[in-house]
């Protein structure tokens, strides 16, 4: 009868070191939790970017003027007759 209790108490000791140290315990799903916060927080600021940047796909493919918008903004398109003036700010 003593042999079954220290086997029983060996067990239990075994399964509450399972429970409170190493993978699957209860430090170790906190810390997931935590990173599943951390990832979703990632995701919805990636949801909100490809948002913003479908809209702009739709106005590029949309008219013309979103295609002379963008080649005026990022590659300095100017039109015929129109006179490019660049403006430098003196640093202080």
């Amino acid at each position: 009868m003593r042999w079954l209790l220290i086997v029983l108490i060996c067990f239990m000791l075994l399964l509450q070191y399972s429970l409170w140290v190493g993978e699957g315990s209860l430090a170790h799903k906190h810390s997931l939790q935590r990173e599943v916060i951390v990832q979703q927080k990632k995701n919805e600021t990636l949801r909100e970017e490809n948002l913003i940047l479908a809209g702009e796909v739709k106005n590029i493919k949309g008219s013309m003027e979103g295609i002379e918008g963008v080649a005026r903004k990022n590659l300095g398109m100017i039109k015929n007759g129109e006179t490019f003036y660049m403006v430098i700010e003196k640093k202080d």
